[in-house]
């Protein structure tokens, strides 16, 4: 990525429209779990499409169960530092974590930043049907980009309203001229009222990353504004923002260009889901150097399998908490629900917040 006068370092002339716009030629062999042509198509034609019916219960149950899991180590790890009044043993999978957010402000935020990936959600990301969905958009070469996240989005909770904005505008710049396709999969029906997604459909024709800002509200999250949107990226902000419902067993397909975000939960239910993505090896596979991602598909080799013991080796999360943070006093430890990270550096703070103050900025401008 060539540099710029442009003030942040997120912010570059160039764009890159082919990755993202070009359907490749349709695959020559057919695979369980690979969708029409058309819906391929479709995909680089608007930015994203709505899978229904993919998975089955039996493959996304254990990702439920391990979910349990958890957030009941959360609850006895908060209740043993005598942070909240009980464990709340009696509540469920989707009312427990926002009985635990009652008493501690931020145990949703806590189950984000120090999560691990459960073996459930191995399988899933390398499931071979999915794999051969990616196969179509990204050829025969597929590998597991870094940066999946379980978003733990309790009712009415301004910490998981994730505003408007492009997935590379959190990620290094090497990524503006790639395709990254991300799988968002809920673990129930997401709806209007429980906090499902609007896509900002055609918004990644133009090959642009817009000018994103930071951070928003109280959150570590940056946002890109509806002008930007419609200026720079042509969207049409009537006719182009759709609201997605996804049943249980279906995931929102997108790309890493395609302005997306995520309704507040009005309901009584935690909405559960997960974020995976995928990207050809070909091109760099990792984030700002910390962590490389782990291939699942290689022609060159046809019985290779994930080296998941790598992958895990590194922790994205706790190096650049490491790296970009400032001093945490050991008297909030495990218990800091401040999040910071590289991407706060790449755009301008305009609001100031516990983030943002955290952050220590080792980019050079």
């Amino acid at each position: 990525m060539s540099s710029t006068s442009n003030r942040y370092p997120g912010e570059v002339d160039e764009a890159y429209p082919a990755p993202f716009i070009d359907a490749p030629s349709p695959v020559t062999t057919s695979k369980p779990g690979q969708l029409p042509h058309s819906e391929i198509q479709r995909f680089f034609k608007e930015g994203y499409i709505v899978v229904k019916d993919f998975f089955s219960p039996a493959e996304l149950d254990p990702c439920r169960e391990d979910i349990a899991l958890m957030v009941d180590q959360l609850a006895h790890k908060l209740y043993d530092a005598g942070k909240v009044k009980s464990l709340y043993e009696e509540f469920g999978l989707f009312q427990r974590l926002t009985k635990l957010e009652e008493d501690f402000t931020g145990a949703n935020v806590l189950l984000f930043k120090y999560q691990k990936m459960p073996l459930s959600f191995q399988r899933l990301w390398s499931n071979p049907r999915l794999l051969n969905l990616m196969e179509q958009i990204l050829g025969p070469e597929v590998a597991g980009h870094p940066t999946w996240n379980l978003r733990t989005k309790t009712p009415r909770s301004e910490a998981v309203n994730i505003p408007w904005h492009q997935d590379s505008a959190y990620m290094s710049n090497d990524s503006y001229d790639h395709m990254i396709a991300t799988a968002w999969i809920p673990f129930l029906d997401a709806t209007p009222e429980n906090g499902c997604m609007q896509m900002a459909r055609y918004g990644h024709r133009t090959g642009k990353v817009a000018t994103h800002e930071c951070c928003a509200g109280p959150t570590w999250y940056i946002m890109l504004k509806e002008e930007n949107m419609r200026d720079t990226l042509g969207v049409d902000l009537v006719e182009d923002v759709k609201t997605e419902p996804v049943p249980y067993g279906g995931f929102i397909l997108f790309n890493n260009l395609i302005p997306h975000r995520s309704l507040p939960n009005e309901s009584n239910d935690v909405r559960w889901s997960v974020d995976l993505r995928w990207q050809s090896p070909r091109h760099s596979f990792g984030f700002y150097g910390i962590q490389d991602g782990i291939l699942f598909r290689s022609p060159d080799q046809p019985d290779l399998q994930p080296d998941w013991p790598k992958f895990f080796s590194v922790d994205r999360k706790e190096v650049w908490q490491r790296k970009y943070a400032k001093s945490v006093p050991a008297s909030t430890g495990d218990f800091d629900t401040r999040i910071t990270g590289p991407w706060i550096g790449k755009w301008e703070i305009v609001n100031h917040n516990l983030h943002t103050g955290l952050f220590q900025n080792m980019t050079s401008r």
